[in-house]
């Protein structure tokens, strides 16, 4: 009977250590498959981050291009806005220049009916003008350059409106 039980302790030694090998097994086998799994989740992280990276830098080269395209566009501006309103003043020093040397004068027409006193009917053309009426008052030269310097005002006045609403137009579709 000894060697029974010694028989049965060797079979029960076995036994434990084949259950201890096979738990041992199993144990490696899932975390082996965890390991994996985390793995596989942690590829799929950097895969979706790695795509938000990509989206995010062409979302800025995108904006970069816009930007440059609205920089160019404003310096073409810019300069177009320049160019007219150095033409315009060119054009008012050569008419203040042309008003100094009366080499041009302004005149306003007067009211026919008023000057003779009575409400008589303006006198016909003359062959080449289209202004009814030849009696004209010729301007003093200094009013006549503070009208050329209000005019001028205006009209850089509307040069700036109009660079103000291009740029408007080009940022606000």
């Amino acid at each position: 009977m000894k060697i029974d039980a010694v028989k049965w302790g060797w079979v029960l030694l076995v036994s434990l250590a084949l259950m201890a090998g096979s738990a041992w097994a199993a144990w490696v086998w899932q975390a082996n498959a965890y390991s994996q799994q985390l793995a596989a989740k942690e590829a799929a992280y950097h895969t979706e981050r790695t795509n938000l990276a990509n989206a995010n830098s062409a979302q800025i080269l995108a904006e970069q291009g816009k930007r440059f395209a609205l920089e160019q566009w404003l310096a073409a501006s810019d300069q177009s806005h320049y160019r007219a309103l150095t033409d315009e003043k060119t054009k008012q020093a050569r008419l203040r220049d042309r008003l100094a040397t009366a080499d041009l004068w302004l005149s306003v027409q007067l009211d026919a009916a008023a000057a003779t006193g009575c409400d008589a009917v303006q006198a016909p053309t003359s062959p080449g003008g289209v202004v009814y009426g030849a009696r004209r008052a010729r301007l003093d030269p200094a009013h006549a350059q503070r009208i050329i310097g209000i005019i001028g005002d205006g009209d850089n006045a509307v040069i700036a409106l109009r660079a103000c609403h291009a740029y408007v137009r080009a940022i606000a579709p």
